[in-house]
């Protein structure tokens, strides 16, 4: 029986997401010197590549450089969260052909940007991302890249080919920006493979795709849809897009109603917000009902009202996050065949082709999970597919670790048990070791709950 919750969504550019790493065979160095090979690397399609032979690929060592965007990473990790470093090796910075030009990174100015990082000790495997909500390339790199460059796993991520709160411009058709992600992360995963052979002379032995939120769709949808790139991943609380519902335009347009007074506490938990979460309330009104809904609505039904949000999400933060009134009143259900057929082009299927594991956080207040993994858990079932399927609910966990800093009494990060689950699919995939079942991950009311979570810490409910 699955752990039955509430269910989360995906963050967007504004605020904040994350990652980990597994427990691989050692990492051996590439040979003798440091960077070598490097002068062999070029990124298949690509229309512009910098290549740069780095002593740290960490953040704690590209802090306050060029190859690093710690603002983008706000938000994501809770503020005692520690991050290994000293992590030599080369870092590939550049995009792929694009007509958008949201992502101003390096002064840039063009979308489809990616980084690729290579470390000097490989242990043979790649990890591949898309970033989270609408932020960019680097988003991830604190809550993931750094925990598995430092386990020797050469790292790769896109900024999806679009992003910021103005993604939805994107393309010429309804779901064309989110389409792109898809894509976007499939071409990164097939270039970053030739480049881990150039550098060290072998493709990768193993490659996992993985992510927070809108990367967790990309998990999702990279394993339904292209299995054979990949040999496993970890979704972290993955959107959740099926065209006749749920999705996200069949919760949140009932947070924005509250915000107008137009819904009650019960019709939030009517369409999957936790009782509990109350408390989160007022932050994610303020934060991330508005915008999300009114971006996401205005990618997938420009029809509806095309004067808000209209051209741009806003020119300030007010008006960026600001709601429109009309998508107080916003039924998916109800919306003409076209906005569904647009969300069909995107949506997921749970048809899984290889091993994966979902976390989800049951307090998660702009996602809940009771609307989304629940239900895609579901649907991986539905399809045969449960057996290459675990389910663990975090205890405590929202959609972002950082609110875990407003209330550590309350709260518990999802980063932990994210790299615990990490290990164990490595450990599934590469040594056949099954991991727990479905269970919901118990939040102590001691101990180190920032950098440390056991997948068993609860008593499961088993398949």
């Amino acid at each position: 029986m699955r752990p039955s919750r509430g269910v989360p969504f995906v963050a967007v550019a504004l605020l904040a997401a994350a990652f980990t790493g597994p427990v691989p065979a050692a990492a051996q160095p590439v040979d003798g010197e440091h960077c070598s090979g490097r002068e062999r690397i070029r990124v298949p399609g690509a229309d512009l590549q910098r290549t740069a032979c780095l002593d740290d690929l960490t953040t704690t060592g590209l802090a306050g450089t060029p190859y690093t965007d710690t603002a983008d990473q706000a938000g994501l990790t809770a503020r005692a969260t520690r991050t290994p470093s000293g992590v030599p090796g080369v870092q590939v910075d550049g995009y792929f052909p694009d007509s958008s030009t949201f992502n101003a990174t390096h002064g840039w100015r063009h979308d489809a940007q990616f980084v690729i990082r290579l470390p000097d000790r490989w242990n043979g495997g790649l990890v591949v991302t898309g970033a989270p909500g609408t932020r960019r390339q680097y988003a991830t790199d604190k809550a993931i890249s750094d925990q598995v460059l430092a386990r020797g796993f050469a790292y790769a991520a896109t900024d999806k080919g679009n992003n910021g709160t103005d993604f939805y411009r994107d393309g010429t058709r309804p779901g064309d920006a989110v389409a792109e992600w898809n894509a976007r992360t499939t071409q990164l995963t097939r270039a970053a493979k030739r480049v881990v052979a150039q550098r060290y002379g072998r493709s990768p032995d193993r490659t996992y795709m993985t992510g927070i939120s809108n990367g967790g769709y990309l998990t999702r949808w990279q394993l339904e849809n292209h299995p054979e790139l990949y040999d496993g991943g970890v979704d972290w609380e993955g959107a959740l897009w099926t065209a006749h519902g749920p999705n996200l335009l069949t919760s949140l347009p009932t947070a924005v109603a509250r915000t107008f007074g137009a819904a009650r506490d019960e019709d939030l938990y009517a369409v999957g917000f936790a009782r509990g979460s109350e408390f989160l309330w007022p932050y994610h009104e303020n934060a991330y009902w508005g915008v999300t809904q009114k971006t996401y609505r205005a990618e997938f039904d420009p029809s509806y009202d095309p004067a808000c949000p209209g051209p741009s999400a806003g020119s300030t933060l007010e008006e960026i996050l600001a709601p429109c009134a009309s998508d107080a009143a916003y039924d998916y259900a109800s919306r003409p065949a076209a906005v569904h057929r647009a969300v069909a082009r995107v949506a997921l299927t749970g048809r899984i082709g290889r091993p994966m594991i979902t976390l989800h956080g049951d307090l998660d207040t702009l996602l809940p999970q009771a609307a989304d993994s629940d239900v895609y858990a579901g649907m991986v079932d539905a399809r045969g597919r449960g057996a290459l399927h675990r389910y663990y609910t975090v205890q405590g966990g929202t959609h972002v670790d950082g609110l875990y800093d407003t209330y550590p009494d309350r709260l518990r990060p999802i980063l932990p048990c994210y790299r615990s689950a990490f290990d164990t699919l490595v450990a599934w995939v590469e040594r056949g070791v099954r991991p727990p079942a479905d269970r919901t991950v118990g939040r102590s009311a001691g101990g180190d709950v920032v950098d440390s979570c056991t997948l068993d810490d609860q008593d499961a409910a088993g398949r």
